[in-house]
């Protein structure tokens, strides 16, 4: 589909999408630039890209596609910088998690049969730059793509091929609706999470406080770790709908204020299974917004080889782990593991292998919610 791709930014996402088509041998020729010396000599180094460039113009000359894979206020910087030396014909796209800002910006930057589809891949991770790169990151994640009434149709259907190539599920979304949605399920989420590890900081005691942190506590403010600038320009980009989003989130913890102040038992018991009963609709744990997976929970010894023991023994079996998790581990008494699959049949059989092998593993229904409790 190209011959020349072009990826500015080989951090995470820039580095992952490198990885993903070149261990799937989708394109010949795959360069990269990036402002971190770092970044770019890994990028290499990992085989997420064949050449570094030296500029940004040398970078996306004769480049049939070009990857934004920065924040998304660098992007829309980059643009207008980047826009005097691309061919016609060229596709240019982004992985930033704000869409309406960065396609109206291209509509107007871009020189005429200059393609942009704007993209927003619903993977990621806490662990930032090149070195957290994955080429698996994307398969069976949500791919967004963001089209306009003016989107270059044959433009968005190489685009969209590409992403199913390295296994991403791509759904298209209007920028606008795209903006409103990502501000209430990921960027309202994050701000949580910052705000109460900041809440935690500021006690007095914090320092007493912080080994006792524990599962619930720990889940809920992981995606805290992810990279502040990455975040910052997100929070500016989608200012508005993020406000909107927290004006409703106020009025929410001001409704359970009130009832906590109010000592109303009642009214607290139906706020909160009214939370239960919405959690538990969503799907199970899974790379962004994907179909429920059929989790099995598995107690194992502590003991070396345990995880590839039981591993190899469905693997064997035709029997395919599709994520994986350590609930808990107690040092010289073993743990928790939640072991998922992608069908029924095989969270069935893998049961039953496992229980014959002398394991005690069950269904787990709900499990992620009786260890936010833990």
């Amino acid at each position: 589909m190209f011959h020349q791709v072009t990826i500015i930014g080989v951090g995470l996402i820039g580095g992952s999408l490198g990885l993903a088509l070149n261990h799937r041998h989708l394109v010949p020729k795959i360069t990269g630039w990036d402002t971190n010396a770092e970044n770019m000599d890994l990028a290499l180094s990992a085989g997420a890209i064949h050449q570094k460039a030296g500029s940004l113009a040398e970078a996306v000359t004769g480049a049939d596609l070009v990857i934004l894979a920065t924040p998304v206020l660098a992007a829309e910087k980059l643009l207008p910088q980047l826009a005097p030396y691309l061919k016609e014909n060229t596709i240019v796209t982004d992985v930033g998690s704000t869409k309406n800002s960065i396609t109206t910006l291209a509509a107007t930057v871009l020189p005429a049969g200059v393609p942009f589809v704007g993209g927003h891949p619903m993977a990621g991770s806490e662990v930032t730059g090149m070195r957290g790169a994955d080429p698996y990151l994307f398969e069976n994640a949500y791919y967004l793509l963001t089209p306009t009434a003016k989107t270059n149709q044959p433009g968005l259907k190489k685009i969209r091929q590409l992403l199913e190539a390295i296994g991403a599920r791509v759904v298209e979304i209007a920028p606008a609706q795209h903006d409103r949605t990502v501000a209430v399920v990921s960027h309202l989420p994050h701000l949580v999470a910052a705000a109460l590890v900041n809440t935690m900081a500021a006690m007095p005691d914090c320092q007493q406080m912080m080994p006792l942190a524990a599962g619930g506590f720990r889940d809920t403010t992981r995606i805290a770790a992810g990279s502040p600038v990455i975040w910052r320009d997100i929070f500016r980009s989608n200012r508005q709908p993020v406000l909107d989003t927290i004006t409703r989130f106020r009025a929410v913890l001001d409704e359970y204020q009130n009832l906590i102040t109010g000592d109303d038992g009642a009214g607290l018991l139906d706020k909160l299974e009214q939370a239960q009963q919405t959690r538990l609709a969503l799907p199970t744990r899974s790379k962004g917004y994907l179909p429920v997976l059929f989790e099995v929970l598995l107690t194992v010894p502590d003991q070396p080889g345990i995880i590839a023991h039981f591993a190899t023994l469905l693997g064997e079996n035709k029997v395919n782990i599709t994520d994986l998790e350590i609930l808990r581990v107690r040092e010289g008494q073993g743990g928790t593991i939640r072991v998922a699959f992608a069908t029924a049949d095989e969270q069935k059989q893998a049961v039953q292998l496992l229980v014959k092998a002398g394991y005690q593993a069950h269904v787990s229904k709900g499990n992620d919610e009786k260890r936010s409790r833990s």
